[in-house]
Order: C-alpha cells, then sequence, then structure tokens
C-alpha cells in the first residue's frame, strides 16, 4: 500500500506518517519547502516538492502514480490571513480531491474542524471565520465527489502526550484532542470501509480508538 499526505511535515501529518511507516506502509509526502525534506525522509516519509498554491490538478496527479489513498492534512497554519484559509484549506483541498480522481485514488481522507456544522457565530475574529467558511466549503466539494471519503473534525488541537482514547461520533461536545491520538484515529479510519462518505468529530475521551471507531460506524 502507498499514501499520499498532503501537508506532510505538519504536526499531525508527521505522527501519521511515522505511524504507516512502522506498518510498513509507503508513504509519499507532499510539501512545498524544500528545507522540510530531510525531516520527513527522517520519519522513512518519501517526500515531495508540490506547492499546492501553485500546481494543477494534472501537475499533481502525475505525481500519484500507485497510491491506494489521500489525506489532506494541509492547512495554511497560525500567523496567514484570511486569503491563504481559501486557497490552502479549502482550495488545495479540493485540488488533490481533482488529482485523486484523475490519478485513480478512492480512498480520501480529510482533516477538517470542528465548528463548521453550524453557521460562525457573530463575533468570531474574521481570521478563525475565514478559515472555518475554507473548511465547510472543502466538505462541501469532497461530498460532491464520487470517492470514498471521510471528513475527520478533531477538536482542539494539543501536543500533549496521546492517551489512545477517545470519543469519536457525527457530533461530540467541544474538547481538547491530541495530535497523536488524531493520527492515529486517521490510521485507524483508512482501512475501515464503514467509514466512507462519513463525517465524524473527534476529542479526548474514555474510550480505546479501536472501540470508539466500532460504535461509532454502527
Amino acid at each position: 500500500m502507498r499514501i499520499v499526505i498532503a501537508g506532510a511535515h505538519g504536526k499531525i501529518a508527521r505522527h501519521l506518517g511515522a505511524m504507516l511507516v512502522e506498518r510498513g506502509v509507503a508513504v509519499l509526502g507532499l510539501i512545498r519547502n524544500p528545507d522540510h525534506a530531510e525531516d520527513l525522509r527522517a520519519d522513512g516519509v518519501e517526500p515531495q516538492l508540490a506547492d499546492l498554491e501553485q500546481v494543477d490538478a494534472a501537475q499533481l496527479a502525475a505525481l500519484l502514480s500507485g497510491v491506494d489513498a489521500a489525506v489532506f492534512a494541509a492547512g495554511a497554519g497560525p500567523g496567514s490571513g484570511a486569503p491563504r484559509k481559501d486557497t490552502v484549506d479549502r482550495a488545495a483541498s479540493a485540488l488533490l480531491a481533482d488529482a485523486s480522481e484523475r490519478a485513480g485514488i478512492r480512498r480520501f481522507l480529510q482533516v477538517s474542524s470542528m465548528g463548521t456544522t453550524r453557521p460562525n457565530p457573530p463575533d468570531v475574529d474574521p481570521v478563525f471565520g475565514a478559515y472555518l467558511d475554507a473548511k465547510r466549503a472543502a466538505e462541501e466539494d469532497l461530498r460532491s465527489r464520487d470517492l470514498d471519503w471521510t471528513i475527520l473534525r478533531p477538536g482542539r488541537l494539543t501536543d500533549d502526550q496521546p492517551t489512545g482514547r477517545v470519543t469519536l461520533a457525527e457530533s461530540v461536545g467541544r474538547a481538547e484532542v491530541t495530535r497523536a491520538d488524531v493520527a492515529a484515529v486517521l490510521l485507524a479510519l483508512l482501512d475501515e470501509p464503514a467509514a466512507s462518505r462519513r463525517a465524524l468529530e473527534l476529542v479526548n475521551g474514555e474510550i480505546p480508538i479501536s472501540e470508539a471507531l466500532r460504535v461509532a460506524l454502527v
């Protein structure tokens, strides 16, 4: 199996890449900064330069030969303004989905955000509102495609040590979740047919990940 991760140098993505490599899965990591390549190589991930704000779907599809599943974990990141929330968090997700369709990749996991299922609060910070708008639009785009997609909406992200215990459902209360636990859930979802065309919210909780998936996907 070969997996492509967009935004491969991000914190969730690096956890996921290392977990996949540990399982013997080949991982192609899309990055736009060449300085990040050595970090990925150290994780056992094959780096591939591809600026998702610059390439088109045909160019990107040409890089995805032999890929079995795609994970969109890219984001404009802190300090970026509203325009890049759109070009990365929305447009780059749609671009990877386009490229996946062209390359014959059906399995597609999208890391989204809690807060996309309802309108933005009237007092929301404008940049954070743009982020939610972009994630909401990316979800809508993905839902319209004939892909085996899964949308995962984590709660407030932390860099704490993983717990291996979560709450996972179509709707959960707002709480924190470690980036490592998000990666572990993504790993489990990749091989779960029942997760196809499902959107799930995720926070840390009391249920082991394997059991949480079983309960959420009935």
